[in-house]
């Protein structure tokens, strides 16, 4: 069994150590253990350019315009049975090299669309997709901070494991960091998030969360979308919608039935989300192919102004 250790941190700061110290905690438990500091690779951001939807649904699998580490990346993470990930709490939220990573994987790592394009493949007579990219897999996150602010970094992290319906074990948040090497506390539940993720990965269809109960009883998170003058509310991860209680002093939010199957980090909901994107992509692909109106709008655009770039020698 291997476990991988992913940092978005200084080199040797705490998320090196913190994510180190979970790869101990990995090691004691019998895994062969790797580390990898994202900073040092050279990950580019998505530009939208939909090369990916257009080769998973066009028959061509998975393909990528970019050329730079993210597929070195991807095949170490796919390799591994557990994937343990740690990054400094920026504005509340996960490091902006984390983001890359969530919009990188993107379309072209949606459980759903590879599900997809696995069938068309095959339907084609072709050999299917990378099985690795449809295996289930087990991820855990630690957010590190300076201060008491980071409400939103385990959403951001939890962001990353549901375009690819990785199944999250830990999603802590540490606060007032920096000086956590001498936590004895935090590097105990470290060292245990490394223990808990070879555990999960021994049994990935009946691992379970490990982390605190959230506000939301799907997906475990706390981050919601109220609608405004209601008790309606939106899980900003899930996107299940149902209404909030105060039961026993404590807030809770309830989901009629017919709303699970639609949550996002099933294969249910990304079924759904697939066909909204293949009407979608199918819809614009019709306008810029056949209709003169759409080409003369965009023309309209591309000539009103150009780009301003930096001079360089």
């Amino acid at each position: 069994m291997k476990i991988l250790g992913l940092s978005a941190g200084t080199n040797n700061g705490a998320n090196d150590s913190m994510v180190k110290e979970a790869l101990m905690g990995a090691q004691s438990a019998g895994a062969e253990v790797e580390f990898i500091n994202l900073l040092k690779l050279d990950i580019h951001h998505c530009t939208g350019c939909i090369a990916c939807v257009k080769g998973l649904f066009g028959g061509k699998g998975r393909i990528c315009s970019q050329k730079d580490d993210f597929l070195w990346l991807l095949d170490k993470m796919l390799d591994a049975d557990g994937i343990v990930l740690s990054s400094p709490i920026f504005e509340n939220g996960t490091a902006g090299i984390v983001h890359t990573l969530t919009d990188r994987f993107g379309p072209s790592m949606d459980r759903g669309n590879l599900t997809i394009a696995d069938k068309i493949l095959k339907e084609q007579g072709k050999e299917g997709l990378d099985p690795r990219l449809l295996k289930d897999k087990v991820i855990s996150f630690m957010g590190i901070g300076g201060s008491d602010w980071g409400e939103l970094v385990q959403l951001d992290h939890a962001m990353l494991a549901m375009t690819p319906m990785w199944k999250v074990i830990d999603n802590e948040k540490f606060q007032w960091s920096k000086t956590i090497l001498m936590d004895d506390d935090a590097l105990a539940k470290a060292h245990q998030i490394g223990i808990n993720i070879v555990e999960a990965a021994k049994d990935v269809e009946h691992a379970t969360y490990q982390g605190a109960e959230g506000v939301c009883p799907h997906c475990h998170l706390n981050n919601f979308y109220i609608y405004p003058g209601t008790t309606h509310a939106k899980c900003n991860l899930c996107g299940l919608e149902g209404e909030f209680t105060i039961e026993d002093g404590k807030m809770k939010i309830n989901y009629p039935e017919e709303e699970l199957p639609l949550a996002h980090d099933t294969m249910s909901g990304k079924m759904k989300h697939g066909d909204d994107i293949q009407y979608n992509e199918g819809r614009l692909a019709e306008l810029q192919k056949n209709s003169e109106e759409f080409k003369a709008r965009k023309k309209k655009y591309m000539d009103f102004i150009k780009p301003t770039v930096p001079a360089r020698a």
